[in-house]
């Protein structure tokens, strides 16, 4: 099932909290698959609740806390955490909400003068409350990592996912926001290494690789491995949404279902 290693039911009995990354690894091909959406059920029935950590937008969030079996949804690369209130979603920021609303208005106005023909805003920008997103789908690796690099000179943090370079500023990124949120449900140290696992697929993943120690890369990570300074302890055998729904079956046998 896994490619090299797989893991045991005693390597995953002790999860009860997921983060998962959302594009290209719940995602294959931008749709969400139906056994891909059946297994995020079945993992929220088996009692493992589930976290999407994405660089996607605040209006992709409020959809997925809304519809998804999920109990909170980081995004915008740890911007913030957001939740349902019923038919509400309610918006938890990394820092004080206008200052970083400005941050994203001064940085925005920074960038768009980097941006060529080649190069345009992520289509959901208007959507976003803190952070830039530039697509990059279907552009030279060479050419996004030198435009990631003059945003960076401008003094952005940058995270470069299979589809857009995120940019933003301010002190905090996926895994940061994630450790806060587990502080909240009560995890922390040692805690997060037997109760927690997450699932990847890229570049902009490698800071929860080096948090979560029960990390999976879906098999498309293949393309970036030598990029990441800490690799996904398992891979799956199939790529995006099949190898995530690998992911939840091992998990899913590892409780005895």
């Amino acid at each position: 099932m896994f490619q090299g290693p797989s893991p045991t039911p005693e390597d995953l009995s002790g999860v009860r909290y997921l983060f998962t990354d959302i594009d290209d690894t719940l995602t294959t091909e931008g749709r969400l698959l139906p056994q891909t959406y059946q297994a995020l059920w079945d993992l929220s029935e088996a009692g493992i609740d589930i976290v999407p950590v994405t660089g996607g937008s605040a209006g992709w969030c409020e959809h997925i806390v809304r519809a998804w079996p999920v109990v909170a949804a980081i995004g915008e690369s740890g911007a913030f955490v957001m939740t349902a209130e019923g038919n509400r979603a309610a918006i938890e920021f990394w820092d004080d909400e206008q200052r970083q609303r400005d941050r994203q208005e001064a940085h925005l106005a920074a960038i768009e003068p980097l941006l060529d023909s080649r190069f345009r805003l992520a289509h959901d920008q208007g959507l976003r409350v803190a952070d830039v997103a530039i697509d990059i789908v279907g552009h030279p690796r060479d050419a996004v990592d030198d435009l990631a690099a003059r945003i960076r000179a401008l003094g952005g943090t940058v995270a470069i996912s299979s589809v857009h370079i995120n940019t933003w500023l301010g002190p905090y990124d996926k895994q940061a926001m994630s450790a806060r949120v587990l502080r909240q449900f009560g995890v922390s140290g040692g805690d997060v290494a037997r109760f927690v696992s997450f699932v990847g697929d890229s570049r902009n993943d490698a800071p929860m690789f080096g948090f979560v120690g029960k990390s999976f890369g879906v098999a498309n990570i293949a393309s970036v491995l030598a990029d990441l300074p800490t690799r996904p302890r398992w891979i799956s055998s199939r790529p995006a949404g099949l190898g995530f729904v690998e992911v939840a079956e091992a998990l899913l046998d590892a409780r005895g279902r």
